[in-house]
Order: structure tokens, then C-alpha cells, then sequence
């Protein structure tokens, strides 16, 4: 599969789910860039605006294994990761593998879960792999985690640990539709007797393989490596940050850059794919110091300031 193939399958993807989800197609593609990078995905808005309808549709259209887990705050880390059970015909103990093992797993309202069992995902994000009893499972392939979050000024949610916030390639938001897509919400809802619209699927489970595959293709030019890191190394510098982003933020950058230019149809990372995914990657890895956030000051804000000052490299398109 070459760029140019790879770009025809996210279109129809993106379509396929655009035609289920009331929401902007840019938030679609951020979702899918996720992907692509081989990175895990947190969505965060508050309920009611489609968070599980896009994931298990994104699931749907990619021809992949779904499972959803519920988080509560009574969740226990082996309800996630799976337990032994006895057999008594057998007389021994058998493992009974939990929801992890799927090829996309929806982490639903994960910040309403203790630490203990939200840290029960990271070995999984991480390593993509659980370890019980001494025993070290594989997941399969194609994995990752698309969790959803509500604010954490909603009751019952607290903020998830730095470590398992950096496990995430990007974070991003739906917001609500716009009055158009309300309209169209209640005209699908009027004329429909299912109330969850159904998704038919685009490819099948191994072709997601191949197009992570094409994004190790795509070429980003020695300028633009210098622009990353000095995008990255600005946030480590900026006033209102107690903590920057790190090596690994900057990875990710540099991985959802090369995926953003396969969604675009491009063999080749611009300035615009960098600028484009910043937001969505190293937001959610800065720390603000205590006056800054007692000012206020948005972590968003922080990336806007950095992406304004740091200077633009001049990439000719070929």
C-alpha cells in the first residue's frame, strides 16, 4: 500500500463515520491521526456529545475487535485485565481474559475510576501486553485504547495521573454541533426506529497494519526535525509551565506529524501537519505552575503563545 492508496482508505473511513457522527470532520481525522501513529486516543467533553457513538463507529468502519469498559469507581484492576478462574472439571485454574484483549478498547469516563485501576491500562498502553499471576499475555494487533473523559470540574472526576496522560498520543475534543447538526440530529432521530446509527465495515482488521506501515514511509526533512524540537524545547522555557513537554511528547509529535501527512494524501510532513497536530499532542503533557493556574492560564494557550513565537522553517513541497 502506497500514500496515495492509504489516503483513499482514511477518506472513507473518515466518511463512513461522519455519516453516523454529528461532528466536525476535523475532529474525525485528528481520532484517525491517532491511530495511524499507532497511539492511543482520549476524548474529552462532557456527556450527551457522542464520545462512545465515534469510538465503537471508528472501530466498526476499521473491521476491528471492540470492547467498552465502563470505568466506576468500584472498577478493579482485574475486571480490566482478566483473572483466573477455578475449573472445577479440570481441577486447576483457568485465565479468563478481560475486555483489554481487543483490538480497540473503549475506556469509558476513565477518569471516574480510583488510580490504582486506571494504572491497570498503562503496562497494556505501553508495552501492549498484561501481566498476571507472573504471566506476561500479548494483545492482539491492531491495539489501542480510545478513552473518553468528562471535565474534571464534573462531579465524581479527578484529573488522570501525568505518566498515564502522556501514554495518550493526542487528546481532543468533539464540542457540541453546530444548530445545522442539531437539526440533522433530530430529523436521523425522527425518521429512525434503531436510536444508535449503524456503521458498515470500511475495511478489514489487517489493513489498519498496513497504513501504520505507510506512515514509516512518509519523509520529514532535517529543518522541520529542528522545528519540532524547538517547539517542544519553548514549552519547557515558557513562564506559566512547571513541567514542559518531554522527549517522549516530542516523539509523538514527530509520529502524528508523519501520520497527519498520510490523512492528507502527502509522501512528505509541512509545516502545517506539525502546526496542525501541536495542540492535539502536547497539550495535555504540560504542567502549569501554581500562579499560572490560579491566573488561569490554559494549557492550550501555553502551545498557541509557543506555535506564534517559534520560527517557521521554509519546506519546499515536491
Amino acid at each position: 500500500m502506497n500514500v496515495r492508496e492509504a489516503n483513499d482508505v482514511c477518506e472513507s473511513v473518515v466518511d463512513a463515520v461522519h455519516g453516523a457522527v454529528i461532528t466536525d470532520r476535523a475532529f474525525l481525522e485528528t481520532v484517525l491521526t491517532g491511530i495511524l501513529a499507532e497511539g492511543h486516543v482520549l476524548l474529552e467533553d462532557v456527556p450527551g456529545t457522542g464520545k462512545t457513538l465515534t469510538a465503537n463507529s471508528l472501530a466498526t468502519a476499521l473491521g476491528l475487535e471492540f470492547n467498552r469498559v465502563q470505568f466506576t469507581p468500584d472498577l478493579l484492576p482485574a475486571d480490566v485485565t482478566g483473572s483466573h478462574i477455578y475449573d472445577e472439571g479440570e481441577a486447576s485454574f483457568e485465565f479468563r481474559e478481560g475486555p483489554i484483549f481487543a483490538n480497540v478498547v473503549l475506556a469509558d469516563e476513565i477518569n471516574r475510576a480510583p488510580p490504582k485501576t486506571q494504572a491497570a491500562l498503562l503496562e497494556a498502553m505501553e508495552e501492549k501486553q498484561v501481566s498476571t499471576e507472573g504471566e506476561t499475555r500479548p494483545l492482539p494487533e491492531p491495539f489501542f485504547v480510545i478513552a473518553t473523559q468528562n471535565p474534571v470540574e464534573q462531579e465524581g472526576t479527578f484529573e488522570l495521573p501525568e505518566a498515564q496522560r502522556d501514554r495518550f498520543i493526542v487528546k481532543t475534543e468533539m464540542g457540541y454541533p453546530d444548530r445545522d447538526g442539531e437539526f440533522e440530529l433530530l430529523q436521523r432521530r425522527a425518521g429512525r426506529i434503531e436510536r444508535t446509527p449503524s456503521v458498515e465495515p470500511v475495511i478489514e482488521g489487517e489493513v489498519v497494519l498496513d497504513l501504520q506501515r505507510v506512515v514509516e514511509e512518509v519523509s520529514v526533512e532535517d529543518a522541520l526535525l529542528e522545528y519540532m524540537i524547538d517547539v517542544c524545547r519553548a514549552t519547557r522555557r515558557h513562564e506559566a509551565t512547571a513541567v514542559g513537554v518531554s522527549p517522549r511528547g516530542l516523539q509523538r509529535l514527530f509520529e502524528a506529524s508523519r501520520a497527519h501527512a498520510v490523512v492528507r494524501g502527502r509522501e512528505f510532513v509541512v509545516p502545517e501537519d506539525v502546526k496542525r497536530m501541536a495542540r492535539p499532542t502536547l497539550t495535555h503533557r504540560l504542567v502549569l505552575t501554581t500562579d499560572a493556574a490560579v491566573r488561569g492560564t490554559e494549557k492550550a494557550d501555553v502551545i498557541s503563545r509557543v506555535l506564534e513565537t517559534t520560527e517557521v522553517p521554509a519546506v519546499v513541497e515536491s
